[in-house]
């Protein structure tokens, strides 16, 4: 094979190949079955001329025929009035009718042979259409079928790809949301233990317990104030809560005794 064989070969099915992937086979059929579709309304196109054509050639026949009763009838007038001569030239008429009505019913037989003809390969070219139609229907399902198949392996193949790109994201905010969590907890540490204070004021550790040491007592002295501007104090009040319990349980054993009393008069007086 020379070089320019080889070239032109290669470009063919380069061609061929860019053909194939840009074909719609769906799109194919659909053109095969319109111009089948086409076809067939030719034929029955051509069957409806030739049924006019031999309308005609029987609407010729039968004016023939008309002429032809015209010149009997006239050659019997003719005969009847002793006008052999005119009688003659009737029965002439009337043959040379009588040869084109001949002429016609060939003609009118061969269209009708025609005809008959036409009609039957139009009812197998119209079946065997249906029978396309049907397979066209179904070869295009099972193309779509597999065209979305083929759509959705190609989609899963590309996942891996993409799946490991979201993985990877996914590990990426995760390592964010930790570290912005710690540094939340530590926030809220140093919150709590006072240093951003420490770091705000400019007073030492032990001036600061000092400072706390102070209030402390101040609170103490303060609530010693309170207490004996109202007559308590601690130890006071420890015996004062002792007197009243004791007052509370005398009343309480009164009580018991008057309702024992009360109780025998009651019976007393019943009785």
């Amino acid at each position: 094979m020379g070089i320019l064989s080889r070239t032109s070969y290669v470009i063919r099915s380069k061609i061929n190949a860019l053909l194939n992937r840009a074909e719609d086979p769906t799109e194919t059929l659909d053109y095969s079955y319109e111009k089948m579709r086409d076809e067939l309304q030719q034929v029955k196109q051509g069957i409806a001329d030739l049924t006019t054509q031999k309308k005609r050639l029987e609407i010729q026949k039968r004016r023939l025929e008309e002429n032809v009763e015209k010149h009997n009838d006239q050659a019997r007038e003719a005969v009847q009035q002793d006008r052999e001569d005119l009688a003659r030239k009737a029965l002439e008429k009337k043959q040379a009718k009588m040869s084109q009505i001949e002429e016609l019913d060939a003609q009118i037989a061969s269209l009708q042979d025609t005809q008959d003809n036409l009609v039957q390969k139009k009812d197998e070219l119209q079946g065997r259409i249906e029978e396309f139609r049907t397979k066209k229907e179904t070869m295009k399902a099972r193309y779509e079928a597999a065209e979305a198949s083929s759509r959705v392996s190609e989609a899963m193949s590309g996942v891996g790809d993409e799946m490991a790109d979201v993985g990877r994201a996914l590990e990426r905010a995760e390592e964010q949301t930790d570290e912005m969590e710690a540094r939340s907890a530590a926030m809220d540490e140093l919150m709590e233990s006072g240093a951003f204070e420490d770091q705000l004021s400019d007073k030492d550790a032990i001036e600061r317990e000092l400072e706390a040491g102070r209030s402390s007592a101040e609170v103490d002295t303060e609530l010693e104030t309170l207490k004996a501007e109202m007559g308590k104090s601690s130890a006071p009040e420890t015996e004062s809560d002792a007197d009243v319990e004791a007052d509370v349980e005398a009343d309480v054993a009164d009580e018991e005794v008057e309702a024992e009393l009360e109780e025998l008069r009651n019976e007393e007086d019943s009785s």
